[in-house]
């Protein structure tokens, strides 16, 4: 691989990173509200938090950029992938991009590195990598959470579920996009520990689509 293919691959990665790294709900809160969510409600700089604190109308659009902030980072693969790389190689990239991105937006270096779990920037690198499967998945969320009304607990489960799904669906079966499903699997459940442990004691709070009263 040349140089200059090598100095490509390098910058699309630091790239996605930074586009993770954008802090929609931080600077949505902090512009039109005068209001950082990461200091109300659960405190976490995320979409689900960003509509509790502050409502859909604000919400709904954090969750949009934060999901194209995923598929784009993805998508860069397309562009700046080097014409030596196999196809296998290509999707190993895309991969890549995706884990920089949802690292990103988990750790983002505008923001003091305190963001979001990543589960909405995690959709878009989904989408863009599985499109085949995501819709199972996206199913199995709205499912558990029309019955239980509870973000976190139907993030986890979709979450566990999707392993499965690309196994049995995908039509694209790289040995990579398997191996990258099951770190999701283990990945959310992880970021969701408090969450867990308030579901099992029942201090978990359910979704409303309204703005907490201050």
């Amino acid at each position: 691989m040349q140089q200059f293919e090598y100095f490509s691959i390098t910058a699309v990665i630091v790239f996605a990173y930074l586009i993770g790294s954008i802090p929609t709900s931080v600077w949505v809160g902090r512009v039109f509200y005068g209001i950082d969510v990461r200091q109300r409600g659960s405190g976490n700089a995320g979409a689900t938090n960003t509509i509790r604190v502050l409502g859909a109308k604000a919400g709904i659009p954090v969750l949009l950029i934060d999901v194209m902030k995923g598929w784009f980072a993805v998508y860069l693969g397309n562009i700046f992938a080097p014409v030596s790389l196999t196809p296998e190689q290509i999707v190993n990239l895309k991969i890549l991009l995706g884990l920089l991105v949802t690292l990103g937006h988990i750790f983002p270096v505008y923001v003091g590195f305190k963001g979001g779990k990543g589960v909405a920037t995690l959709v878009g690198v989904l989408v863009a990598l599985y499109p085949d499967t995501i819709l199972i998945v996206v199913a199995v969320f709205i499912l558990i959470f029309l019955i239980f009304q509870y973000v976190s607990l139907a993030s986890i489960l979709a979450a566990i579920s999707f392993p499965f799904a690309v196994y049995y669906s995908s039509s694209d079966q790289y040995p990579a996009l398997i191996l990258f499903a099951v770190i999701i699997a283990l990945f959310i459940p992880i970021t969701h520990k408090k969450n867990i442990r308030r579901l099992l004691i029942g201090q978990e709070n359910k979704f409303r689509f309204r703005r907490t009263k201050d």
